[in-house]
């Protein structure tokens, strides 16, 4: 079964014609990757799923349309969305970061699984957001999405500009997160879309031109055909 389908997506921002047609399905209890060179409509595509770029198309959540909606109401709908630049609230603590993405207080439940997922953001819980290591905040940012209990959750290039050992952290931590969690991830650290993706999706100049299993990411020519960077053995 799939949670999210999406069937010739258009978006245009001013006089660009950004997406061309995309169209794919993201399946249930999986995660899925969003791979493609930079430029090519990856994040457009998330943004437009929230509803934060006007888009034409047909956008489904477990065969519900959710196009045209307003981005408060795609969340409420079970969306959750991390984006590129985590935008956590600096001057508030990771607990109050936290508290502020609830929606259920009482859930009991979803507030173990993410102290059982991030133990360090516990002991930190008093810490201001803004004063954590880059990777911390990440973990802040996906923590806020994992709060409540969502279809799917879009995670837009989460290890982009950490240093090595912060990157390790966050693949850990997405490594924990992909068994609790549906996932559409964009990511351009391939050993780590090896490592946790059951599905792959490649975008080129803002359309889909493959959609598969990540066993090709194990091919250096085909990754550098399809990605232009080198696929290397890992």
């Amino acid at each position: 079964m799939n949670v999210l389908s999406v069937r010739d997506l258009n978006v245009k921002i001013n006089e660009s014609h950004i997406l061309h047609g995309v169209t794919f399905e993201v399946p249930t209890h999986s995660v899925t990757a969003l791979l493609g060179r930079n430029g090519v409509g990856k994040s457009t595509t998330l943004k437009a799923i929230m509803g934060l770029y006007p888009s034409s198309g047909l956008i489904e959540l477990n065969g519900q349309s959710i196009a045209g909606k307003l981005t408060y109401k795609i969340a409420q709908d079970g969306i959750a969305y991390v984006p590129e630049d985590r935008e956590i609230f600096a001057s508030l603590t990771v607990k109050e970061n936290l508290s502020l993405a609830t929606r259920d207080e009482n859930d009991l439940e979803r507030q173990e699984l993410v102290h059982a997922l991030f133990p360090e953001l516990t002991t930190r819980a008093a810490q201001r957001a803004g004063t954590l290591s880059g990777g911390q905040q990440q973990m802040v940012a996906i923590a806020r999405a994992l709060v409540n209990q969502n279809e799917i959750i879009l995670i837009d290039e989460p290890t982009k500009g950490l240093a090595p050992k912060l990157v390790t952290e966050v693949a850990d931590a997405l490594g924990r997160v992909a068994g609790a969690t549906t996932m559409l991830l964009v990511e351009q650290n391939l050993p780590l879309v090896k490592r946790i993706a059951q599905h792959v999706i490649v975008m080129d100049q803002g359309r889909v031109v493959f959609q598969g299993g990540p066993e090709n990411l194990h091919d250096p020519e085909w990754v550098h055909a399809m990605l232009g960077v080198s696929g290397g053995h890992k």
